[in-house]
């Protein structure tokens, strides 16, 4: 190891006890703020974190001196703009959500229900967008909010056109229940899955809420399926035909959308 290798490891470990590096603690920290928790002390982060009270306050500090936390003015900090703003600036996801947004406006002009659109990260649905009429019925689904792939219509699109060794990886892992009619068990699991991908949708009454039933499609861009694109219905009022043919055609825009910047851009 060289010295200046050395000194670096040495810089990434300090005042850790663990060994955990500036960048691991960093990020625990930034994970633990959510949308329960927007604005958190270095007392609060330590506690949920695991780090020490001074590792927090310090760290906590320098993130707000770079523009990546906000202090309040009761000692509070929260998430800074300079984190949107630079994942606004490349993020592949953002740029989904741009080219995707007109068609995600047509299909929630006509159902006139939550339509939404998430992709795969580790392991889990994230939600990068969703829009909304007023008198839209429940839904948990929240912008930058995440949920289990078999509790969610659009996880299991995302889990069923996952590569196979990718699939069972996760259903050897333990299995997340939202709700009774969530899908927990392995075998059944892959039935569902099977299903998607005859249908070409996924249908998922009571999943997370008892009074909702989530339908997804898949995006495809050519290379693969990037994304879901989904709509959140009140349970015993699908319009399952209707509903998949809107979504079915617009992912099929955003797909060709997606694609011509992918091939712009090379």
């Amino acid at each position: 190891m060289t010295n200046g290798t050395a000194t670096c490891h040495a810089e990434t470990v300090a005042n850790s006890r663990s060994g955990d590096s500036i960048i691991t603690r960093v990020t625990r920290i930034l994970e633990s703020f959510d949308s329960t928790r927007v604005t958190q002390t270095p007392s609060g982060v330590a506690r949920r974190t695991g780090l020490p009270v001074s590792s927090a306050h310090r760290l906590m500090n320098e993130l707000a001196d770079n523009g990546f936390l906000e202090r309040d003015d009761q000692g509070g900090f929260r998430i800074g703009m300079r984190l949107w703003e630079l994942t606004t600036r490349g993020s592949n996801a953002l740029g989904l959500r741009q080219v995707a947004m007109p068609f995600m406006e047509e299909v929630q002009a006509g159902i006139r229900e939550h339509t939404q659109l998430g992709v795969l990260e580790q392991d889990e649905v994230l939600f990068i967008e969703r829009l909304s009429a007023r008198q839209a019925g429940a839904n948990i689904t929240k912008i930058a909010g995440r949920l289990p792939l078999n509790a969610s219509s659009s996880g299991l699109v995302l889990l069923a056109y996952a590569p196979p060794a990718y699939q069972e990886r996760f259903l050897s892992s333990p299995l997340k229940r939202l709700s009774p009619e969530t899908i927990v068990d392995p075998t059944e699991l892959r039935k569902k899955l099977a299903e998607v991908r005859t249908r070409g949708y996924s249908f998922a009454p009571g999943y997370i809420e008892s009074v909702s039933t989530g339908i997804a499609v898949p995006v495809s861009d050519g290379s693969g399926v990037i994304a879901a694109l989904s709509v959140v219905m009140p349970r015993g009022n699908e319009r399952e035909s209707e509903v998949v043919a809107r979504l079915k055609r617009a992912a099929a825009e955003i797909g060709q959308a997606a694609s011509a910047v992918r091939f712009a851009s090379h």
